[in-house]
Protein backbone atom coordinates (compact mmCIF):
# COMPACT_ATOMS: atom_id res chain seq x y z
CA UNK A 1 0.00 0.00 0.00
CA UNK A 2 2.70 2.02 0.80
CA UNK A 3 4.53 2.24 -2.53
CA UNK A 4 1.59 2.97 -4.74
CA UNK A 5 0.90 6.61 -2.48
CA UNK A 6 4.96 7.00 -2.80
CA UNK A 7 4.31 6.53 -6.74
CA UNK A 8 0.78 9.38 -6.31
CA UNK A 9 3.02 12.08 -4.27
CA UNK A 10 5.81 11.64 -6.94
CA UNK A 11 3.29 12.30 -9.89
CA UNK A 12 1.60 15.00 -8.17
CA UNK A 13 5.12 16.79 -7.13
CA UNK A 14 6.68 16.34 -10.30
CA UNK A 15 3.93 17.84 -12.52
CA UNK A 16 3.27 20.53 -10.19
CA UNK A 17 6.31 21.80 -8.84
CA UNK A 18 8.75 21.08 -11.39
CA UNK A 19 6.34 21.73 -14.42
CA UNK A 20 3.80 23.90 -14.32
CA UNK A 21 5.10 26.48 -10.81
CA UNK A 22 9.13 26.16 -11.76
CA UNK A 23 8.31 26.53 -15.53
CA UNK A 24 6.44 30.25 -14.19
CA UNK A 25 8.94 31.02 -12.00
CA UNK A 26 12.03 30.31 -13.99
CA UNK A 27 10.33 32.91 -16.62
CA UNK A 28 9.94 35.90 -14.52
CA UNK A 29 13.52 34.73 -12.83
CA UNK A 30 14.74 35.69 -16.54
CA UNK A 31 12.79 38.42 -17.53
CA UNK A 32 14.20 40.19 -14.06
CA UNK A 33 18.14 38.96 -15.49
CA UNK A 34 16.80 40.85 -18.46
CA UNK A 35 16.07 43.97 -15.91
CA UNK A 36 19.33 43.71 -14.29
CA UNK A 37 21.35 43.93 -17.89
CA UNK A 38 19.22 47.26 -18.86
CA UNK A 39 20.25 48.48 -15.73
CA UNK A 40 23.78 47.38 -15.54
CA UNK A 41 24.71 48.50 -19.00
CA UNK A 42 23.21 52.09 -17.84
CA UNK A 43 24.54 52.09 -14.78
CA UNK A 44 28.05 51.97 -17.37
CA UNK A 45 27.32 54.37 -19.43
CA UNK A 46 26.50 56.85 -16.14
CA UNK A 47 30.11 55.77 -15.00
CA UNK A 48 31.32 56.46 -18.45
CA UNK A 49 30.41 60.25 -18.45
CA UNK A 50 31.48 60.52 -14.82
CA UNK A 51 35.11 59.48 -15.74
CA UNK A 52 35.77 63.13 -18.38
CA UNK A 53 37.27 64.64 -14.96
CA UNK A 54 39.85 62.91 -12.54
CA UNK A 55 38.84 64.67 -9.44
CA UNK A 56 34.76 63.82 -10.17
CA UNK A 57 35.85 59.88 -11.10
CA UNK A 58 37.76 59.83 -7.65
CA UNK A 59 34.53 61.51 -5.90
CA UNK A 60 32.01 59.38 -7.69
CA UNK A 61 33.63 55.87 -7.26
CA UNK A 62 33.89 56.28 -3.61
CA UNK A 63 30.09 57.66 -3.40
CA UNK A 64 29.48 54.16 -5.89
CA UNK A 65 31.33 52.17 -3.81
CA UNK A 66 29.69 53.53 -0.70
CA UNK A 67 26.11 52.66 -1.99
CA UNK A 68 27.52 49.01 -2.76
CA UNK A 69 28.42 48.26 0.39
CA UNK A 70 26.73 45.90 2.63
CA UNK A 71 24.51 46.50 5.99
CA UNK A 72 26.69 44.54 7.51
CA UNK A 73 30.34 44.78 7.83
CA UNK A 74 33.11 41.78 6.60
CA UNK A 75 33.78 38.64 9.14
CA UNK A 76 37.14 40.05 8.99
CA UNK A 77 35.86 43.28 11.19
CA UNK A 78 34.98 40.79 14.19
CA UNK A 79 36.25 41.55 17.62
CA UNK A 80 35.99 39.65 21.01
CA UNK A 81 33.35 41.60 23.19
CA UNK A 82 35.23 43.23 25.90
CA UNK A 83 33.44 45.05 28.65
CA UNK A 84 35.67 48.09 28.18
CA UNK A 85 35.25 48.49 24.37
CA UNK A 86 31.73 47.81 23.97
CA UNK A 87 29.97 48.52 27.42
CA UNK A 88 28.24 44.98 27.47
CA UNK A 89 29.59 42.06 29.32
CA UNK A 90 29.12 38.36 27.85
CA UNK A 91 26.21 36.67 29.22
CA UNK A 92 26.01 32.88 29.05
CA UNK A 93 22.59 33.54 27.62
CA UNK A 94 24.46 34.77 24.48
CA UNK A 95 23.98 33.34 21.20
CA UNK A 96 25.67 33.16 17.39
CA UNK A 97 23.72 32.02 15.21
CA UNK A 98 24.34 31.68 11.32
CA UNK A 99 23.98 28.43 8.30
CA UNK A 100 26.28 26.09 7.67
CA UNK A 101 25.37 25.66 3.62
CA UNK A 102 27.81 28.50 2.23
CA UNK A 103 28.73 30.07 5.52
CA UNK A 104 30.75 27.18 8.30
CA UNK A 105 31.44 25.63 4.54
CA UNK A 106 33.22 27.00 1.70
CA UNK A 107 30.97 27.41 -1.48
CA UNK A 108 32.75 25.18 -3.73
CA UNK A 109 31.02 27.19 -6.73
CA UNK A 110 30.06 31.03 -7.54
CA UNK A 111 26.56 28.53 -8.44
CA UNK A 112 24.68 27.85 -4.89
CA UNK A 113 23.53 24.65 -6.00
CA UNK A 114 26.84 23.42 -6.69
CA UNK A 115 27.34 23.79 -2.60
CA UNK A 116 25.11 21.91 -1.15
CA UNK A 117 25.02 18.96 -4.26
CA UNK A 118 28.36 17.00 -3.29
CA UNK A 119 26.45 15.96 0.10
CA UNK A 120 23.59 14.58 -1.29
CA UNK A 121 25.50 13.08 -3.94
CA UNK A 122 27.40 11.65 -0.74
CA UNK A 123 24.21 10.44 0.79
CA UNK A 124 22.84 9.03 -2.86
CA UNK A 125 25.94 6.60 -3.23
CA UNK A 126 27.31 5.59 -0.18
CA UNK A 127 23.94 5.25 1.82
CA UNK A 128 21.71 4.81 -1.39
CA UNK A 129 22.89 2.89 -4.45
CA UNK A 130 24.60 3.68 -7.85
CA UNK A 131 21.12 3.90 -9.60
CA UNK A 132 20.16 6.66 -6.94
CA UNK A 133 23.44 8.39 -7.79
CA UNK A 134 22.64 8.02 -10.93
CA UNK A 135 19.57 9.52 -11.13
CA UNK A 136 20.37 12.44 -8.89
CA UNK A 137 23.14 13.46 -11.20
CA UNK A 138 21.06 12.96 -14.07
CA UNK A 139 18.59 15.52 -12.12
CA UNK A 140 21.21 18.15 -12.86
CA UNK A 141 20.63 19.02 -15.80
CA UNK A 142 17.05 20.83 -15.56
CA UNK A 143 17.59 21.49 -11.45
CA UNK A 144 19.87 24.44 -12.58
CA UNK A 145 17.28 26.27 -14.32
CA UNK A 146 15.17 26.01 -11.63
CA UNK A 147 14.42 28.85 -8.12
CA UNK A 148 16.26 28.42 -5.21
CA UNK A 149 13.88 26.41 -3.44
CA UNK A 150 12.62 24.09 -5.68
CA UNK A 151 16.26 23.00 -6.29
CA UNK A 152 16.20 21.88 -2.81
CA UNK A 153 13.42 20.61 -2.81
CA UNK A 154 13.56 18.20 -5.76
CA UNK A 155 17.38 16.89 -4.33
CA UNK A 156 16.11 16.21 -0.97
CA UNK A 157 13.30 14.02 -2.64
CA UNK A 158 15.38 11.83 -5.13
CA UNK A 159 18.43 11.26 -2.25
CA UNK A 160 16.16 10.97 0.43
CA UNK A 161 12.72 8.94 -0.77
CA UNK A 162 13.23 5.01 0.43
CA UNK A 163 16.25 5.41 1.76
CA UNK A 164 16.32 3.83 4.97
CA UNK A 165 16.88 6.21 8.23
CA UNK A 166 19.68 3.29 9.38
CA UNK A 167 21.87 4.00 5.85
CA UNK A 168 21.59 7.49 6.52
CA UNK A 169 22.41 7.09 10.16
CA UNK A 170 25.60 5.80 8.79
CA UNK A 171 26.13 7.97 6.58
CA UNK A 172 25.94 10.80 8.60
CA UNK A 173 28.30 8.95 11.18
CA UNK A 174 31.22 7.66 9.01
CA UNK A 175 31.12 9.65 5.89
CA UNK A 176 29.98 12.89 5.86
CA UNK A 177 31.99 14.21 8.59
CA UNK A 178 35.26 14.19 6.42
CA UNK A 179 33.91 16.28 3.92
CA UNK A 180 32.55 18.46 6.04
CA UNK A 181 35.74 18.98 8.12
CA UNK A 182 37.65 19.57 4.86
CA UNK A 183 35.42 22.40 3.76
CA UNK A 184 35.33 23.88 6.58
CA UNK A 185 35.19 28.05 6.30
CA UNK A 186 38.67 29.00 8.25
CA UNK A 187 37.59 32.45 8.80
CA UNK A 188 33.97 31.76 10.13
CA UNK A 189 35.16 28.92 11.98
CA UNK A 190 37.89 31.32 13.95
CA UNK A 191 35.10 33.15 14.73
CA UNK A 192 32.90 30.28 15.55
CA UNK A 193 35.69 28.53 17.62
CA UNK A 194 36.95 31.34 19.89
CA UNK A 195 33.53 32.85 20.76
CA UNK A 196 31.79 31.29 24.25
CA UNK A 197 28.48 31.86 23.34
CA UNK A 198 26.23 29.31 22.75
CA UNK A 199 25.98 28.18 18.99
CA UNK A 200 22.41 27.75 17.33
CA UNK A 201 22.40 26.64 13.31
CA UNK A 202 19.55 27.27 10.95
CA UNK A 203 19.58 25.96 7.39
CA UNK A 204 17.05 24.91 5.04
CA UNK A 205 19.17 21.63 4.60
CA UNK A 206 17.91 18.68 6.37
CA UNK A 207 18.53 18.38 9.52
CA UNK A 208 19.27 14.44 9.10
CA UNK A 209 22.19 15.85 6.83
CA UNK A 210 23.92 18.20 9.06
CA UNK A 211 23.42 17.75 13.16
CA UNK A 212 25.43 14.95 14.16
CA UNK A 213 27.95 16.98 12.59
CA UNK A 214 27.50 19.92 14.21
CA UNK A 215 26.81 18.49 17.77
CA UNK A 216 29.22 16.17 17.87
CA UNK A 217 32.23 18.02 16.01
CA UNK A 218 31.52 21.73 16.40
CA UNK A 219 29.96 21.61 19.73
CA UNK A 220 26.52 22.94 18.31
CA UNK A 221 24.20 23.61 20.88
CA UNK A 222 21.51 22.98 18.87
CA UNK A 223 20.25 22.95 15.05
CA UNK A 224 17.29 23.70 13.50
CA UNK A 225 17.18 22.19 10.04
CA UNK A 226 14.15 21.09 7.59
CA UNK A 227 12.81 18.25 9.00
CA UNK A 228 11.58 14.74 6.90
CA UNK A 229 8.62 12.16 6.87
CA UNK A 230 9.33 8.77 7.82
CA UNK A 231 7.07 5.89 7.69
CA UNK A 232 7.83 1.79 8.20
CA UNK A 233 7.92 -0.76 5.82
CA UNK A 234 8.57 -4.35 6.20
CA UNK A 235 9.79 -3.29 9.58
CA UNK A 236 12.09 -0.96 8.60
CA UNK A 237 12.51 3.20 8.58
CA UNK A 238 12.52 4.85 5.42
CA UNK A 239 12.47 8.51 4.51
CA UNK A 240 9.53 9.70 1.91
CA UNK A 241 11.60 12.08 0.40
CA UNK A 242 8.82 14.75 1.80
CA UNK A 243 9.34 17.87 4.44
CA UNK A 244 7.36 17.04 7.97
CA UNK A 245 5.88 19.91 9.90
CA UNK A 246 6.28 23.52 8.24
CA UNK A 247 7.97 22.39 5.62
CA UNK A 248 11.63 23.76 4.25
CA UNK A 249 13.36 25.95 6.99
CA UNK A 250 12.99 29.37 6.04
CA UNK A 251 15.99 31.05 8.56
CA UNK A 252 14.58 34.19 9.31
CA UNK A 253 10.85 33.20 10.24
CA UNK A 254 12.54 29.93 12.29
CA UNK A 255 15.22 32.08 14.27
CA UNK A 256 12.18 34.77 15.14
CA UNK A 257 9.96 31.64 16.34
CA UNK A 258 13.30 29.94 18.25
CA UNK A 259 13.84 33.25 20.07
CA UNK A 260 11.42 35.50 20.37
CA UNK A 261 8.14 33.24 20.37
CA UNK A 262 10.08 31.11 23.47
CA UNK A 263 10.91 34.95 24.85
CA UNK A 264 14.73 34.18 24.95
CA UNK A 265 17.24 36.84 24.74
CA UNK A 266 18.08 38.34 21.17
CA UNK A 267 20.75 36.33 19.73
CA UNK A 268 24.38 38.47 20.20
CA UNK A 269 26.20 37.87 16.97
CA UNK A 270 24.95 36.56 13.37
CA UNK A 271 27.11 35.77 10.64
CA UNK A 272 25.99 35.42 6.71
CA UNK A 273 26.99 34.85 3.25
CA UNK A 274 27.17 38.28 1.18
CA UNK A 275 26.11 36.61 -1.80
CA UNK A 276 22.36 34.95 0.35
CA UNK A 277 19.93 37.86 0.16
CA UNK A 278 18.18 35.26 2.68
CA UNK A 279 20.85 35.69 4.76
CA UNK A 280 20.64 39.67 5.50
CA UNK A 281 17.19 39.24 6.42
CA UNK A 282 18.25 36.13 8.96
CA UNK A 283 21.17 37.98 10.79
CA UNK A 284 19.08 41.47 10.67
CA UNK A 285 17.80 40.35 13.98
CA UNK A 286 20.93 39.83 15.83
CA UNK A 287 22.82 42.62 17.82
CA UNK A 288 25.57 42.23 15.71
CA UNK A 289 25.78 40.55 12.22
CA UNK A 290 28.53 40.11 9.74
CA UNK A 291 29.04 38.14 6.35
CA UNK A 292 31.73 36.36 5.03
CA UNK A 293 32.39 37.37 1.38
CA UNK A 294 33.98 34.79 -1.05
CA UNK A 295 35.17 37.44 -3.11
CA UNK A 296 37.59 38.66 -0.07
CA UNK A 297 39.56 35.49 0.29
CA UNK A 298 39.53 34.58 -3.38
CA UNK A 299 43.23 34.14 -3.41
CA UNK A 300 44.02 33.39 0.09
CA UNK A 301 44.30 30.17 1.40
CA UNK A 302 40.95 28.97 3.26
CA UNK A 303 41.70 25.61 4.03
CA UNK A 304 41.32 24.44 7.58
CA UNK A 305 44.72 22.73 8.68
CA UNK A 306 44.18 18.97 10.16
CA UNK A 307 45.74 19.97 13.32
CA UNK A 308 43.46 22.62 13.77
CA UNK A 309 40.01 20.04 13.28
CA UNK A 310 38.20 20.38 16.65
CA UNK A 311 37.90 16.36 16.92
CA UNK A 312 40.50 14.40 15.16
CA UNK A 313 39.28 12.75 12.00
CA UNK A 314 41.04 9.06 12.59
CA UNK A 315 38.08 7.24 11.22
CA UNK A 316 35.84 7.40 7.98
CA UNK A 317 33.88 5.01 5.90
CA UNK A 318 32.67 4.98 2.52
CA UNK A 319 33.97 4.43 -0.92
CA UNK A 320 34.59 8.11 -2.60
CA UNK A 321 37.86 9.87 -1.87
CA UNK A 322 36.67 12.88 -3.53
CA UNK A 323 34.81 15.44 -3.39
CA UNK A 324 31.43 14.54 -5.42
CA UNK A 325 31.19 17.76 -7.40
CA UNK A 326 28.50 17.36 -10.12
CA UNK A 327 31.45 17.11 -13.30
CA UNK A 328 33.70 14.86 -10.86
CA UNK A 329 31.38 12.73 -10.15
CA UNK A 330 30.34 12.67 -14.11
CA UNK A 331 33.79 12.00 -14.34
CA UNK A 332 33.76 8.94 -11.93
CA UNK A 333 30.62 7.62 -13.62
CA UNK A 334 32.25 7.73 -16.78
CA UNK A 335 35.45 6.04 -15.25
CA UNK A 336 33.76 3.11 -13.70
CA UNK A 337 33.14 0.67 -17.21
CA UNK A 338 37.11 1.49 -17.97
CA UNK A 339 38.13 0.77 -14.00
CA UNK A 340 36.28 -2.48 -13.72
CA UNK A 341 38.05 -3.64 -16.59
CA UNK A 342 41.30 -2.20 -15.88
CA UNK A 343 41.07 -3.83 -12.03
CA UNK A 344 40.52 -7.37 -13.33
CA UNK A 345 43.41 -7.26 -15.76
CA UNK A 346 45.62 -6.01 -13.03
CA UNK A 347 43.97 -8.78 -10.44
CA UNK A 348 45.07 -11.14 -12.98
CA UNK A 349 48.32 -10.35 -14.06
CA UNK A 350 49.32 -10.38 -10.19
CA UNK A 351 47.62 -13.81 -9.90
CA UNK A 352 49.23 -15.36 -13.26
CA UNK A 353 52.67 -13.87 -13.93
CA UNK A 354 56.15 -14.00 -12.29
CA UNK A 355 56.72 -11.41 -10.19
CA UNK A 356 58.95 -9.26 -12.46
CA UNK A 357 56.54 -9.41 -15.52
CA UNK A 358 53.95 -8.46 -12.99
CA UNK A 359 55.32 -5.36 -10.92
CA UNK A 360 56.31 -4.10 -15.39
CA UNK A 361 52.73 -4.62 -16.46
CA UNK A 362 51.15 -2.96 -13.89
CA UNK A 363 53.38 -0.22 -13.45
CA UNK A 364 52.14 -0.01 -16.81
CA UNK A 365 48.20 0.03 -16.40
CA UNK A 366 48.84 3.05 -14.06
CA UNK A 367 50.14 1.26 -10.68
CA UNK A 368 53.15 3.22 -9.05
CA UNK A 369 54.63 1.74 -6.49
CA UNK A 370 57.77 2.94 -4.79
CA UNK A 371 59.80 0.41 -2.64
CA UNK A 372 63.31 1.15 -0.65
CA UNK A 373 64.75 -1.12 1.51
CA UNK A 374 67.53 -0.53 4.20
CA UNK A 375 69.85 -3.40 3.85
CA UNK A 376 67.85 -6.35 3.16
CA UNK A 377 70.09 -8.56 3.42
CA UNK A 378 70.52 -8.43 7.25
CA UNK A 379 66.94 -9.24 7.48
CA UNK A 380 67.22 -12.61 6.36
CA UNK A 381 67.50 -14.91 9.58
CA UNK A 382 71.10 -17.27 9.99
CA UNK A 383 70.79 -20.87 8.19
CA UNK A 384 68.51 -23.32 10.06
CA UNK A 385 66.72 -20.25 11.92
CA UNK A 386 62.88 -19.54 11.25
CA UNK A 387 61.91 -17.17 8.60
CA UNK A 388 61.82 -13.45 8.82
CA UNK A 389 58.75 -12.36 10.45
CA UNK A 390 57.72 -8.93 8.24
CA UNK A 391 55.62 -6.08 10.54
CA UNK A 392 53.73 -3.90 8.32
CA UNK A 393 51.01 -1.09 8.84
CA UNK A 394 47.93 -1.83 7.85
CA UNK A 395 46.49 0.57 4.91
CA UNK A 396 44.71 -2.15 2.68
CA UNK A 397 44.35 -5.75 2.19
CA UNK A 398 46.80 -5.80 -0.62
CA UNK A 399 49.87 -4.38 1.64
CA UNK A 400 50.95 -8.46 1.85
CA UNK A 401 50.76 -8.43 -1.85
CA UNK A 402 52.76 -5.54 -3.02
CA UNK A 403 55.13 -6.39 -0.20
CA UNK A 404 55.35 -10.27 -1.44
CA UNK A 405 55.50 -8.31 -5.48
CA UNK A 406 58.09 -5.89 -4.62
CA UNK A 407 60.61 -8.40 -2.81
CA UNK A 408 60.14 -10.43 -5.33
CA UNK A 409 59.88 -14.07 -2.76
CA UNK A 410 57.04 -15.79 -1.53
CA UNK A 411 55.70 -14.59 2.00
CA UNK A 412 52.65 -16.06 3.99
CA UNK A 413 50.04 -13.76 5.33
CA UNK A 414 48.29 -13.87 8.56
CA UNK A 415 44.82 -11.75 8.55
CA UNK A 416 41.31 -11.61 10.51
CA UNK A 417 38.17 -12.23 8.81
CA UNK A 418 39.51 -12.67 5.18
CA UNK A 419 36.65 -13.24 2.48
CA UNK A 420 36.80 -16.34 0.62
CA UNK A 421 37.57 -14.01 -3.20
CA UNK A 422 40.26 -12.09 -1.51
CA UNK A 423 41.76 -15.87 -0.69
CA UNK A 424 40.80 -16.91 -3.94
CA UNK A 425 42.52 -14.22 -6.02
CA UNK A 426 45.43 -13.74 -3.82
CA UNK A 427 48.63 -14.25 -5.58
CA UNK A 428 50.28 -15.41 -2.37
CA UNK A 429 49.86 -18.03 0.51
CA UNK A 430 46.91 -16.39 3.06
CA UNK A 431 46.12 -17.90 6.50
CA UNK A 432 43.43 -16.48 8.59
CA UNK A 433 43.32 -16.13 12.59
CA UNK A 434 41.07 -17.13 14.95
CA UNK A 435 41.21 -14.44 17.55
CA UNK A 436 42.67 -17.07 20.10
CA UNK A 437 46.03 -15.92 21.74
CA UNK A 438 47.14 -18.99 22.38
CA UNK A 439 45.87 -21.00 19.22
CA UNK A 440 47.25 -18.00 16.75
CA UNK A 441 50.57 -17.63 18.66
CA UNK A 442 51.18 -21.61 17.53
CA UNK A 443 49.50 -21.14 14.51
CA UNK A 444 52.09 -18.19 13.58
CA UNK A 445 54.76 -20.79 15.26
CA UNK A 446 54.64 -23.47 12.79
CA UNK A 447 54.44 -20.62 9.80
CA UNK A 448 57.64 -19.24 10.30
CA UNK A 449 59.47 -22.13 10.43
CA UNK A 450 58.72 -23.31 7.51
CA UNK A 451 58.98 -19.36 5.63
CA UNK A 452 59.11 -15.89 5.54
CA UNK A 453 55.73 -14.22 7.60
CA UNK A 454 54.17 -10.88 6.89
CA UNK A 455 51.56 -9.61 9.99
CA UNK A 456 50.29 -6.84 10.15
CA UNK A 457 49.41 -6.23 14.24
CA UNK A 458 46.86 -3.12 13.85
CA UNK A 459 44.51 -5.72 12.87
CA UNK A 460 42.50 -3.55 10.57
CA UNK A 461 43.67 -1.16 8.55
CA UNK A 462 43.36 2.95 8.84
CA UNK A 463 43.48 5.72 6.07
CA UNK A 464 44.33 8.47 7.88
CA UNK A 465 47.66 9.53 8.68
CA UNK A 466 47.23 7.51 12.53
CA UNK A 467 48.95 4.40 12.98
CA UNK A 468 46.39 1.90 15.15
CA UNK A 469 47.54 0.56 18.39
CA UNK A 470 49.93 -2.75 17.67
CA UNK A 471 49.16 -6.03 18.97
CA UNK A 472 52.02 -7.88 20.98
CA UNK A 473 51.68 -11.03 20.36
CA UNK A 474 53.76 -11.11 17.26
CA UNK A 475 56.82 -10.11 19.28
CA UNK A 476 56.67 -13.16 20.72
CA UNK A 477 57.35 -15.34 18.20
CA UNK A 478 60.39 -14.96 16.90
CA UNK A 479 63.84 -12.08 17.23
CA UNK A 480 63.92 -11.86 13.51
CA UNK A 481 61.27 -8.67 13.11
CA UNK A 482 61.98 -6.67 10.07
CA UNK A 483 59.36 -3.69 10.23
CA UNK A 484 58.07 -2.20 7.01
CA UNK A 485 56.34 0.99 6.35
CA UNK A 486 53.11 0.93 4.08
CA UNK A 487 51.27 4.12 2.79
CA UNK A 488 48.85 4.01 -0.06
CA UNK A 489 47.62 6.57 -2.00
CA UNK A 490 44.14 7.02 -4.00
CA UNK A 491 42.36 9.18 -6.06
CA UNK A 492 38.48 7.94 -6.81
CA UNK A 493 37.86 5.09 -4.69
CA UNK A 494 39.15 3.98 -0.98
CA UNK A 495 40.33 0.42 -1.46
CA UNK A 496 38.84 -0.30 2.69
CA UNK A 497 35.04 -0.69 4.49
CA UNK A 498 33.95 -0.87 7.39
CA UNK A 499 29.97 -1.43 6.92
CA UNK A 500 30.23 -2.10 3.24
CA UNK A 501 31.46 -5.65 0.82
CA UNK A 502 34.99 -6.38 2.13
CA UNK A 503 35.47 -8.91 -0.51
CA UNK A 504 35.30 -5.52 -3.17
CA UNK A 505 38.26 -3.89 -1.17
CA UNK A 506 40.67 -5.01 -3.84
CA UNK A 507 38.67 -4.48 -6.60
CA UNK A 508 37.88 -0.94 -5.76
CA UNK A 509 41.68 -0.10 -4.82
CA UNK A 510 42.46 -1.03 -8.36
CA UNK A 511 39.72 0.73 -10.05
CA UNK A 512 41.69 3.94 -9.36
CA UNK A 513 43.15 5.57 -12.40
CA UNK A 514 46.62 5.90 -11.06
CA UNK A 515 46.67 3.91 -7.21
CA UNK A 516 50.17 4.49 -5.64
CA UNK A 517 51.86 2.09 -2.85
CA UNK A 518 54.85 2.91 -1.11
CA UNK A 519 56.79 0.63 1.17
CA UNK A 520 60.28 0.88 2.74
CA UNK A 521 61.39 -2.13 4.65
CA UNK A 522 63.48 -0.85 7.65
CA UNK A 523 66.68 -2.56 9.27
CA UNK A 524 66.11 -5.63 11.06
CA UNK A 525 65.24 -4.97 14.59
CA UNK A 526 68.63 -5.01 17.17
CA UNK A 527 68.31 -8.05 19.33
CA UNK A 528 68.31 -5.76 22.35
CA UNK A 529 65.29 -4.53 21.33
CA UNK A 530 63.22 -7.56 21.07
CA UNK A 531 62.06 -10.10 23.43
CA UNK A 532 64.70 -11.76 23.49
CA UNK A 533 67.00 -9.20 24.27
CA UNK A 534 64.99 -8.67 27.62
CA UNK A 535 62.34 -6.11 26.64
CA UNK A 536 58.34 -7.41 26.94
CA UNK A 537 56.25 -7.85 23.74
CA UNK A 538 54.31 -4.33 24.69
CA UNK A 539 57.54 -2.74 24.76
CA UNK A 540 58.56 -4.29 21.13
CA UNK A 541 55.37 -3.57 19.73
CA UNK A 542 55.40 0.32 21.03
CA UNK A 543 58.74 0.44 19.59
CA UNK A 544 57.76 -0.67 16.10
CA UNK A 545 54.31 1.64 15.95
CA UNK A 546 57.55 4.39 16.99
CA UNK A 547 59.67 4.10 14.48
CA UNK A 548 56.99 3.17 11.40
CA UNK A 549 55.40 6.36 12.67
CA UNK A 550 58.20 8.27 12.26
CA UNK A 551 59.33 7.15 8.93
CA UNK A 552 55.20 7.47 7.86
CA UNK A 553 55.04 10.92 9.52
CA UNK A 554 51.95 9.33 11.45
CA UNK A 555 50.40 9.92 14.86
CA UNK A 556 50.27 6.93 17.06
CA UNK A 557 47.53 6.20 18.73
CA UNK A 558 45.74 3.80 21.26
CA UNK A 559 42.81 3.13 19.28
CA UNK A 560 41.84 -0.37 18.15
CA UNK A 561 39.96 -2.59 15.78
CA UNK A 562 37.00 -2.19 18.16
CA UNK A 563 37.18 1.42 18.28
CA UNK A 564 37.31 1.44 14.54
CA UNK A 565 34.36 -0.54 14.00
CA UNK A 566 32.11 0.80 17.34
CA UNK A 567 32.40 4.34 15.55
CA UNK A 568 32.09 3.17 11.64
CA UNK A 569 29.39 0.22 12.09
CA UNK A 570 28.35 0.13 15.31
CA UNK A 571 29.72 -3.35 15.79
CA UNK A 572 32.73 -5.01 16.89
CA UNK A 573 34.26 -5.71 13.79
CA UNK A 574 34.09 -9.66 14.12
CA UNK A 575 32.79 -11.60 11.34
CA UNK A 576 31.32 -14.81 12.46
Amino acid sequence: MVFPELLVILAEWVLYRLLANSCYRAARKLRGYGFQLKNYLNLSKSQSLHNTSHHHDHHHHQQNQDSLNPLFPSITKYQEPLDENRGCSVSAEDTLVCDIDGVLLRQQSSKHFHVFFPYFMLIAFEGGSIIRAVFLLFSCSFLWALPQETKLKALTFITFSGLKVKDMDTVSRSVLPKFFLESLNLQVYDVWARTTYSKVVFTSLPQVMVERFLREHLNADDVIGTKLQEIEVMGRKVYTGLTSGDGFVMKHKAAKDYFFDNKKKKPALGIGSSSSLQDHTFISICKEAYLWNEEEFMNKNNTLPRERYPKPLIFHDGRLAFLPTPLATLAMFTWLPIGFFLAVFRILIGVLLPYHVANFLAAISGVRITFKTHNLHNGRPEKGKSGVLYVCNHRTLLDPVFLTTSLGKPLTAVTYSLSKFSELIAPLKTVSLKRDRKKDGEAMHRLLSKGDLVVCPEGTTCREPYLLRFSPLFAELTEDIVPVAVDARVSMFYGTTASGLKCLDPIFFLMNPRPVYCLEVLKKLPKEMTCAGGKSSFEVANFIQGELARVLGFECTNLTRKDKYLVLAGNEGIVT
